[in-house]
């Protein structure tokens, strides 16, 4: 008589050890992800930092001289030009680069490779993909924001102490738009919804979301759809930081971020292990 074989287990059904297990299955997935990155290194450690020097010089340095030399009707709080641009390349640069994170790489890893299916066959659960790519996500936006505020602190205008703080609130920024569309990515079935995400969401949120001018100075129906997004108010906490004009308002922009980030998180997870689970 032919032994019955039991049922394959589903993905989140396999005991856990605990936080510590939980951790560092968390970890080998950030592991797994760092040694991928590493294999076009020089290419991602460069894309991430040279794209805002170049908008920093030609925008903050060259469009700022004819800016400060015409003067301004005020609405940049009596910064120069380059002083008030440079946090908001911080954070775009963070939304931009978590954003790229997140789309083709894991619709690569659902789809086309189909790694994540070849992870969660291991004691890994489709929680553990999450929060190793929300790991991941912080480690590379902390990195990333860091050299470019490494370059920051090369010109006098754009060099300040308050950095320290605008890295992690960029970072932050890049999280908050990261994370939603993490959960949206894994339940795409081809790439074409990326080129119309970059189209008109991400570019439109660059242009408009402070980083070169105030949102004042648009009409009143996109400044209320401005400050919805996670953007201008991470642009908002990095300048109030390298402006050292913090104050404890700016903690609704932190926490905004940080619901932006959770909500996002929360979606993941459950968008991950339906279709993990199919």
């Amino acid at each position: 008589m032919a032994a019955t074989l039991p049922p394959p287990s589903t993905t989140d059904q396999r005991p856990r050890i605990g936080f510590l297990g939980h951790a560092r299955s968390t970890l080998h997935v950030v592991e797994n992800t760092a040694l991928q990155f590493r294999r076009a290194l020089l290419w991602n450690v460069t894309a991430g930092f040279l794209q805002p020097l170049l908008y920093l010089l030609g925008l903050g340095v060259g469009v700022g001289t004819l800016v400060d030399r015409n003067g301004s009707d005020g609405s940049l709080g009596g910064l120069p030009y380059v002083t008030f641009v440079a946090p908001g390349l911080l954070a775009t640069a963070a939304m931009t680069s978590a954003s790229m994170e997140s789309m083709w790489p894991v619709l690569g890893a659902f789809k086309w490779q189909r790694m994540y299916h070849a992870m969660v066959a291991t004691p890994l659960t489709s929680a553990d993909l999450v929060f190793g790519h929300l790991v991941w996500l912080t480690i590379r936006m902390v990195l990333t924001t860091s050299a470019i505020a490494v370059v920051f602190t090369l010109f006098p205008d754009t060099r300040s102490s308050g950095l320290l703080i605008a890295i992690p609130a960029a970072a932050l920024c890049g999280l908050a738009m990261a994370m939603p569309l993490t959960a949206i990515s894994a339940t795409r079935e081809r790439d074409s919804f990326f080129a119309a995400y970059q189209r008109f969401v991400l570019i439109p949120l660059f242009l408009f979301g402070g980083a070169f001018y105030p949102i004042s100075q648009l009409p009143g129906w996109l400044q209320w759809v401005m400050k919805v997004t996670p953007t201008w108010h991470g642009v908002s906490l990095c300048r109030a930081a390298t402006t050292h004009a913090l104050a404890a308002s700016d903690l609704g922009h932190a926490a905004y971020l940080v619901a932006w980030v959770a909500a996002g998180t929360v979606a993941s997870l459950i968008t991950f292990r339906r279709q993990l689970s199919k």
